[in-house]
């Protein structure tokens, strides 16, 4: 019972349009980190866990974010394949560990999408009640009939509206999502321009009020913050699963994963810098910290026009992640460890049709079932470990295939980058709660169960053998 058995995934034909540029891939980076972390993470982290001292947090998120980045970028020029690390460790590690991560990318993405879509139902639902508009009870909020709520309607319907937008085809899809990205820069430059004025530094007076925190099993601090703002970095993976409709993948994924994560580390630095400046910290523990930073001063206009903006370009993140997602089900779905059902495509756009259903229909009872606070530290740790056994991935692949060629790209520092990686990741695990653990553990095991019973027999490989 072979479950380390490698595939060469780096020859395949793709049956694919290649029409993605370097610019389509930066908007696509952007367009999936750039939105619930920065409009409401930052201040609820701010908040309750670090303070203005947030912005360390955030260089700290970034630098884990960057080792993992490099990775995938070495990964992307060597391995150029669809579904991102679930492929670059079936050709290094085999199998069951590709397997893993696979699954534990599903987790992500999905928890993801239906996470910015409750974030994107909150603004909506505040710009409602300006106007005296309200949800009926039943249909406002998720499961919990103690408050006589039973789904959250808004975030399904969105999905409903992300999911039409994706199956259209992807480069319809990615240039709307180019547009609100755009849009979603306008609002965040307003809030940088208009925010600079109304500063007053003894804000800052109590910069770190709840210290650095503990480097494993911290609860408050830089550390924890830092573990929280993972979240807002997320989905700077989904360049490397679109690789088979990008045109030149080995030049063009590296620069588009390190071009938006720099570009995305600079906003939320400058982001936070300003909004921490704006308000006390204390005070910023909402689900609109930019917009109700704007209204503190005063700036009304300005505050509903980052509402508005918020509303339509968090659009953008689930547009993005439910793209990703769906090549990560076509790519394990091609491999036969799922059914292959889903990697169908569409006769005209060539899109994964049932793949793309599957998102959106799980992603809309996710976001109309679960709240999102119990979601994004699952999504956190999902991410994480497959990020660990990524880092590992970089050492056997050099140490299987060698350096780099010419013209591929190279991650400096290997093997001290790599367990770097891993020892923060390690670290930020261990700053979740034990109901967080449990979860990742029964995420675990049924993905382990759909393998052991599904996907080991109908394996490509199993049925090569």
């Amino acid at each position: 019972m072979n479950i380390f058995r490698t595939k060469d995934v780096s020859l395949r034909q793709t049956e694919m349009h290649r029409h993605l540029k370097l610019w389509d891939l930066i908007l696509l980076g952007i367009g999936a980190m750039v939105g619930t972390g920065i409009f409401t993470i930052t201040g609820t982290a701010a908040a309750t866990l670090a303070g203005p001292s947030l912005v360390i947090s955030i260089v700290i998120s970034a630098l884990c974010v960057s080792l993992s980045a490099l990775f995938f970028a070495e990964f992307a020029s060597r391995v150029p394949a669809t579904g991102g690390a679930y492929s670059y460790l079936y050709a290094i590690l085999g199998e069951l560990p590709a397997w893993i991560a696979g699954w534990l990318t599903i987790m992500e993405f999905m928890t993801a999408v239906s996470g910015v879509a409750s974030g994107w139902a909150a603004y909506f639902k505040g710009l409602l009640s300006n106007y005296g508009i309200s949800m009926p009870q039943a249909l406002n909020g998720t499961f919990n009939p103690e408050q006589g709520t039973y789904i959250d309607l808004l975030p399904i319907l969105v999905l409903t509206l992300v999911t039409g937008l994706v199956l259209l085809n992807s480069k319809a899809a990615l240039r709307f999502n180019s547009l609100l990205v755009v849009l979603k820069f306008s609002a965040l430059a307003l809030f940088i321009l208009v925010g600079i004025w109304y500063i007053k530094p003894e804000n800052w007076m109590s910069f770190a009020p709840f210290g650095f925190g503990q480097i494993y099993g911290g609860s408050t601090g830089i550390m924890a913050g830092a573990s929280l703002m993972f979240f807002g970095f997320l989905g700077f993976e989904s360049i490397s699963m679109a690789v088979d409709e990008i045109q030149s993948p080995q030049k063009n994924i590296p620069r588009g994963i390190v071009l938006s994560l720099t570009i995305v580390t600079i906003l939320y630095a400058l982001v936070t810098i300003v909004l921490t400046g704006i308000v006390h910290y204390s005070k910023l523990n909402v689900d609109d910290a930019v917009a109700f930073s704007l209204r503190s001063i005063g700036i009304g206009w300005a505050a509903n026009y980052v509402s508005l903006v918020a509303i339509l370009t968090l659009i953008t993140v689930c547009i993005s992640m439910t793209y990703a997602l769906s090549r990560m089900i076509y790519s394990l779905a091609r491999d036969g460890l799922l059914p292959r059902s889903f990697k169908q495509l569409s006769k005209t756009s060539r899109v994964p049709k049932n793949a793309t259903i599957l998102t959106g229909v799980a992603s809309a009872i996710a976001a109309g079932v679960f709240p999102l606070a119990s979601i994004a530290a699952f999504l956190n740790i999902c991410t994480l470990a497959y990020l660990i056994l990524l880092a590992y991935g970089i050492i056997k692949l050099r140490k299987d295939k060698g350096m780099p060629k010419e013209g591929e790209f190279k991650t400096p520092l290997v093997p001290l980058l790599p367990i770097l990686s891993i020892l923060i990741c390690v670290s930020f695990m261990l700053q979740y709660s034990l109901d967080t653990w449990i979860a990742f553990g029964i995420a675990l095991l049924v993905g382990l169960i759909i393998y052991f019973t599904y996907g080991f027999r109908h394996s490509t490989l199993a049925e090569e053998e």
